[in-house]
């Protein structure tokens, strides 16, 4: 396997995949990217927004690099638990439009991750461009899209991966299970580049206390959830299986 570019959608999931990767800053970025030999990372914003400003410069010095759409996401199947890893086959845009991950490296994950034991859905994953934020929305995100997930980005990617000629897939860590509400006031607290807006959450927890455990859970969640993703990226990079090539 080749170069890989691994994109997130907030800095705190870039910097936590980054140190369990021991991946360090890459200073030549103007933003928060990390690498080696082997890995590029870095944010691309909450929805993506920072996606086509970054993407050609993340481009720059890799040959066609499988690209990855890496962080966490939703349940909407509510026999997936939280810290389950998703490796969807097809992401489902917010107009239906369909994207699927490039054959020859799913193939090869699902080989990696099961010869390692590691346990993950596969099937669809939904790309919203709004927070599902109540099991409700999210129940009725499952039954319009039959998606195991859902997450803000994953389409996006694929969709500008393809368009560069590269191989892409989606490895996410389910950070809230489909009982799980996602409050207005904890979505507000990150910035569309993915910063945490420190002020904002400490107004937010004086005005809220009982917000400070819905953080607090959420937090483990991701931490959870974002540990295992980066140990499925290890662990997929460590296979010895060669991935075949296929026309882009």
């Amino acid at each position: 396997m080749g170069a890989i570019l691994v994109l997130t959608a907030v800095e705190l999931e870039a910097r936590a995949l980054a140190r369990a990767l021991r991946l360090p800053r890459l200073t030549s970025f103007s933003f928060p990217a990390f690498g080696d030999a082997r890995f590029r990372l870095a944010p691309v914003g909450l929805a993506a927004s920072s996606l086509s400003a970054r993407f050609p410069a993340l481009l720059e010095g890799l040959d066609h690099p499988l690209v990855i759409s890496a962080g966490v996401c939703g349940a909407l199947d509510p026999g997936v638990t939280l810290g389950s890893l998703i490796l969807p086959e097809t992401v489902i845009g917010p107009r239906g439009d369909r994207y699927a991950a490039t054959v020859a490296h799913h193939r090869q994950h699902v080989a990696a991750l099961s010869g390692h034991g590691m346990r993950f859905a596969i099937g669809a994953l939904a790309t919203v461009a709004e927070v599902a934020a109540t099991p409700e929305a999210k129940a009725k995100l499952r039954e319009a899209t039959g998606a195991v997930a859902v997450d803000m980005e994953s389409a996006l990617i694929l969709r500008t991966a393809a368009e560069a000629g590269c191989p892409a897939l989606v490895l996410r860590g389910v950070s809230d299970d489909a009982g799980d509400s996602l409050s207005p006031e904890l979505a507000a607290l990150i910035s569309s580049e993915g910063r945490v807006r420190k002020a904002r959450a400490a107004e937010t927890v004086l005005r809220h206390p009982s917000i400070l455990a819905k953080a607090l859970k959420l937090q483990r969640a991701t931490r959870r959830a974002l540990a295992r993703v980066a140990d499925a990226l290890q662990r997929a990079v460590e296979y010895p299986s060669a991935v075949e090539h296929e026309p882009r």
